[in-house]
């Protein structure tokens, strides 16, 4: 019988690693495989070759062997035949499946290997809960009291599921392994065994309270830290406080999302406050001082120079809102809007007009006189 090249089958030289041979085999695996070439004769036989040179060259013994002595080393009852199956490699159990391929290539990759139990290990689902605060309770931060309705863990059996002290058998559709294969073409899909719904084990003696899944509908009571600084849409995450696990897994999160109320005076931007302030039209033309309070119950005294324009915006440093993670705080900006008076005396008029009629434009008034001198200009 004429000596088989494994090395050329494989499409590596002599001197190739056991990485080389794994790469090269999963390569031509994938590339012939029966399954992929339904009806190819020539791709079976091409697929038996690869396998059988594989077979003998991955293992350092036969390798060593074939090495010496050739192919004929495997032929005939010599080393390592497999009892006058074709080139020492059993093909009795008919061709290695898509998904064995992966396992060997990829170690379990693409969910063909061996699975872990996905519903006990698996955490109980998260929740949300909103929380609206007033601007000063995000300014100082503090606590917060919550109470909501969600899966805990069952009293009863501590959320085993089990009412007895019975433990869960493996399940007799999988096999324990939580999981099902199904072939569809060349593919191998693996799904959750609907017997157990992936747990991988059945109960002997389910809990009458909770019906065997370790959880039941109740009532939550949890006081929380608002930290000083929090923006309005921020998130405070507290691990184990969300939906229990099925039958004793470990619980979800619960995600607290922070509003933060509107106030009647100041306004929020990032980590600065702002306030609009109107102020009086002697107080602009004349100058003087207005005090704001801040979120500290404190008065800054903010002066006006004389001729401040309406929309002029003073910034007290520091006086912001306080930065998350940091000493530090944001400023506080104060704009200022003239407010024109209303419901004039006869006298407040008279005084008024007397102003006017007295008035030089270009000079009390320049950037009205910029405007016209524009508009002049562009009218022509």
């Amino acid at each position: 019988m004429a000596q088989k090249d494994y090395y050329a089958t494989l499409g590596v030289p002599k001197t190739a690693s056991q990485d080389d041979l794994k790469k090269a085999y999963r390569k031509l695996a994938v590339k012939y495989h029966p399954d992929k070439n339904q009806g190819d004769k020539s791709a079976e036989e091409k697929f038996k070759e690869i396998n059988e040179a594989y077979d003998v060259l991955r293992d350092d013994q036969k390798r060593a062997a074939y090495d010496r002595y050739g192919s004929d080393a495997f032929q005939g009852g010599g080393y390592g035949s497999s009892g006058g199956h074709s080139g020492g490699f059993n093909f009795t159990d008919g061709f290695p499946n898509f998904s064995e391929i992966f396992e060997e290539m990829f170690g379990g990759a693409f969910g063909y290997g061996e699975q872990p139990d996905q519903r006990t290990t698996q955490p109980g689902s998260d929740i949300r809960y909103d929380l609206s605060i007033s601007l000063e309770e995000a300014y100082r931060g503090g606590t917060a009291k919550l109470r909501f309705s969600t899966l805990v863990r069952c009293s009863v059996c501590g959320g085993s599921g089990s009412e007895g002290s019975k433990k869960p058998a493996p399940c007799p559709t999988c096999g324990g392994r939580g999981s099902m294969r199904y072939n569809q073409g060349f593919i191998t899909i693996e799904k959750p065994c609907q017997t157990c719904g992936g747990s991988g084990s059945v109960l002997a003696d389910p809990c009458k309270k909770c019906s065997g899944s370790g959880r039941i509908r109740g009532e939550k009571n949890l006081e929380i830290t608002i930290p000083p600084g929090i923006t309005s849409g921020g998130q405070i995450r507290i691990l184990g406080e969300g939906e229990a696990g099925f039958k004793g897994a470990p619980a979800g999160s619960l995600f607290v999302v922070v509003t933060s109320r509107p106030h009647n005076v100041l306004t929020r931007r990032d980590n600065d406050l702002c306030c609009t302030v109107p102020i009086s039209f002697t107080t602009a033309a004349l100058g003087g001082e207005i005090k704001v309070p801040d979120l500290d119950g404190n008065d800054n005294v903010v002066k006006i120079p004389i001729g401040t324009q309406t929309g002029t915006k003073f910034k007290i440093k520091g006086k912001g809102m306080p930065i998350l993670n940091s000493s530090r705080k944001g400023d506080f900006f104060v704009e200022v809007i003239l407010e024109t008076p209303v419901a004039l005396s006869k006298r407040q008029r008279e005084i008024l007009q007397k102003f006017d009629g007295e008035k030089d434009d270009q000079k009390n008034h320049p950037k009205s006189s910029e405007f016209l001198k524009k508009l002049k200009d562009w009218i022509g």
